[in-house]
């Protein structure tokens, strides 16, 4: 198998970034396909009803998306550490020890929610009129999960490993193959949202394995280690993955955010607009993750060069690599919402229909969607940045600000204050509010550092 050769420590900042970011960006948009896939050949071929059912089933895989992360990114930081330390037996632990933690993690969500698929989804705001299309999606996509949960740890370590371009065709190719699945069960099997579901599914589970197939076969320097069993070795472990999920739990709410997002957004399209609401939503809720990923790659891009040259000590490095990834996102941003702005008909008309009511709502609400998108990328990137250097105070607070404590009250006052069209602002007031706030950080640091850095080594303190 080949792989990359990627000095972390001394290759120029610029290569270095691109040579992570561009298959990073590429593999993640890919994994996005997969979602957005199924809403299309759902919308097209099933109806409004099943994408607004789709949606309703998705924030909890969010969350365990969103928990797999924290363990990927804190694994990946500690052992980025290690390794620079020339300590790869501990890197090891560690990467193997986040991969079974979060394989248990799904298998407790599986039992809990899948006992009773009817309960799990009045709790998640499904109408009587929606369950049957519901029950029908969830228990395929929320299997899919184990899948899901083996890509997002162990793309970090493959990409730690020297292998972005791998870890990229990881994403690829499950992506394709989903396109041709969802056709195929949706259209002549006609499966509905139970064969769109089956379709990601099987997609993932390809991923899966080609991931888990490196890391225990081709793997350069981090393949899997057998951990002990031993009263001793299972308390370093207990200790291990609560350090991970410290350095990480940020990166859970990221993704809680997503969560968090559609769970609001559905409550209040519902109770404002109805179905048709929450099916143009949910048109909105695909094309999100795309902007999420972009988010993320910039700051995964960014994270290994970061965490290898902060354990070196090389500061220079860090500030370089995060100017660099604040110009990216910004960049990013500006282009996300450009397209949202100026092609709203086309991309909602993917999904649906133009003339029907969902489709109308939407095409109305993308422009007012997306002025959230530049702030939301750079967020990602700023926290991701604490992350990377072990700063866990500035990270959460800035995860805690755009996920729950900007984001629930933005969604309940805006349609009071603005009707309707505050649904669609809700997400720009928390991401505006929360860049006011890394700025504010940025500003009140500033003083004990010359660098005209956004955020700098030398002036983050927890």
């Amino acid at each position: 198998m080949q792989r990359d050769s990627i000095n972390l420590g001394e290759v120029k900042i610029p290569r270095l970034f691109r040579m992570y970011f561009i298959p990073t960006l590429l593999g993640m948009l890919s994994l996005c396909a997969v979602t957005a896939t199924d809403g299309i050949f759902v919308g097209r071929g099933v109806g409004s009803d099943a994408l607004a059912a789709v949606n309703i089933c998705i924030s909890p895989t969010m969350v365990i998306m969103g928990i797999s992360l924290m363990l990927g990114v804190g694994a990946s930081v500690v052992s980025s550490i290690h390794l620079a330390g020339d300590n790869v037996k501990a890197a090891r632990i560690n990467i193997t020890q986040a991969l079974v933690t979060g394989s248990l993690v799904v298998m407790a969500f599986l039992l809990a929610t899948l006992c009773s698929p009817t309960t799990t989804g009045r709790l998640l705001g499904s109408s009587e009129t929606l369950m049957p299309l519901v029950t029908d999606y969830m228990p395929w996509i929320f299997v899919a999960c184990l899948f899901q949960s083996w890509c997002a740890i162990g793309l970090f370590v493959i990409r730690l490993d020297g292998s972005p371009k791998y870890a990229m065709w990881c994403n690829v190719l499950p992506g394709l193959l989903n396109v041709l699945l969802d056709y195929v069960f949706i259209f002549p099997m006609h499966a509905g949202v139970r064969g769109a579901a089956i379709a990601t599914c099987i997609s993932c589970a390809v991923g899966g394995v080609m991931v888990m197939g490196y890391i225990g076969i081709f793997a350069r320097t981090l393949s899997l280690i057998k951990l002990k069993l031993s009263r001793k070795s299972m308390a370093l472990t207990i200790r291990n993955i609560g350090y991970q999920c410290k350095i990480g739990i940020s990166a859970l709410l990221g993704e809680a955010t997503m969560g968090m997002l559609m769970l609001m957004g559905n409550l209040m399209f519902m109770r404002y607009i109805g179905n048709d609401g929450v099916g143009a939503f949910s048109i909105a809720c695909y094309y999100c993750p795309f902007v999420f990923m972009i988010g993320n790659a910039i700051a995964q891009s960014a994270q290994p060069i970061i965490s290898y040259n902060h354990g070196l000590g090389s500061h220079g490095r860090v500030v370089a690599t995060e100017r660099l990834a604040i110009m990216s996102a910004v960049a990013c941003g500006l282009f996300v919402t450009a397209a949202f702005v100026f092609m709203p008909g086309a991309m909602v008309h993917l999904f649906l229909d133009g003339s029907l009511p969902a489709a109308q709502i939407a095409v109305n609400g993308f422009p007012l969607f997306s002025a959230a998108f530049v702030f939301f990328i750079f967020n990602l990137t700023a926290i991701g940045y604490f992350q990377s250097v072990e700063k866990v105070a500035p990270s959460i607070v800035f995860a805690l600000l755009r996920g729950v404590i900007f984001l629930i009250p933005a969604y309940i006052l805006m349609p009071r204050i603005f009707g309707n069209p505050g649904i669609w602002l809700a997400l720009f007031v928390s991401e505006f509010l929360t860049s006011v706030c890394i700025l504010t950080y940025y500003l009140y640091h500033r003083s004990c550092s010359g660098n005209d850095c956004l955020i700098t080594a030398s002036c983050v303190r927890d």
